[in-house]
């Protein structure tokens, strides 16, 4: 068992963090807003700490899992970020999908001073959080991936190194780009549906089955044709995310036509109001222009 600290407690880090307590690991937490790290201190145990660097003093392994590239440089390298107080030989395990620019940046700034970092976002929603069965795709070096690896299965279904750092977060990018393209086909399949007079629900019993078949499919259709979006991950946060998608796909010179596209798809949601419905709701769109 090992002292952790795990920094971040939205709607993915609280339970996360909450797995590691339960597992019998030692962690001490830290939430920007302090009355949700008190709410996980009754919920769970542990302790809490009122900054970053309090929160990382003694502890093994430093965790985050924040909102963005600002937030993540805030609570690692801010006026009392965890970097101040991390002990030579400590890992830091970073969950949050951010650029891999920060990644590359934050990883020379640990290495200094002798703290590994790996880059580790995840995938598999609030549920996959709360379940334990996140998935987990890794940069970073190997002997620090393999000690990190034995904290991250406690809330993990698939944990991976897939090669050096920015490896992970670059993974994830691939990971928003497919998701971006399934909902948009699946919007549009149950769109036609509904137009050509079919049951939507009958059709995707159908081509479910089949090679249409996704994730998507399975656990969104009916809650789109029930126009109900108030649940899963966000679209603002899903623009955020293609936004590095496609920074990063000018850098490489790839072409990414369906993500441009599909980003543009959400703009037109957050101008709807939607900013805080889930990503499937480009179903919704369709209906509103169809």
């Amino acid at each position: 068992m090992a002292k952790v600290t795990f920094l971040g407690l939205g709607v993915m880090g609280f339970p996360m963090a909450g797995h590691l307590q339960r597992a019998g690991h030692d962690v001490t937490v830290y939430n920007r807003t302090l009355a949700k790290a008190e709410y996980w201190v009754q919920t769970y145990g542990g302790q809490m700490a009122s900054t970053p660097a309090l929160a990382a003093a003694e502890s093994e392994f430093v965790i985050s899992c924040v909102g963005n590239d600002d937030d993540l440089r805030s609570v690692f390298l801010g006026d009392d970020g965890a970097l101040r107080t991390m002990k030579k030989g400590s890992i830091y395990i970073d969950h949050t999908t951010v650029s891999a620019k920060v990644t590359a940046e934050l990883y020379a700034l640990a290495g200094e001073k002798g703290v590994d970092f790996v880059d580790a976002p995840i995938s598999g929603g609030q549920a996959g959080a709360e379940n334990g069965v996140l998935s987990i795709m890794c940069g970073g070096e190997t002997c620090a991936y393999y000690r990190a690896e034995t904290i991250m299965s406690v809330y993990a279904r698939i944990c991976r190194r897939i090669g050096d750092s920015g490896a992970g977060q670059k993974t994830k990018m691939c990971n928003q780009i497919a998701i971006a393209g399934l909902l948009q086909g699946l919007s549009e399949a149950l769109h036609f549906a509904q137009k050509a007079g079919l049951d939507g629900r009958a059709v995707v019993e159908v081509i479910s089955q089949g090679a249409a078949g996704s994730w998507q499919m399975s656990n969104r259709h009916e809650t789109m044709l029930d126009d109900h979006f108030d649940h899963g991950f966000a679209v603002d946060w899903m623009r955020k995310d293609l936004s590095i998608c496609l920074a990063a796909a000018d850098e490489v010179k790839a072409s990414l036509p369906v993500t441009a596209v599909v980003d543009q798809f959400y703009k037109d949601v957050q101008k709807m109001g939607g900013g805080r419905w889930d990503t499937s709701s480009l179903f919704k769109r369709l209906g509103n222009i169809g």
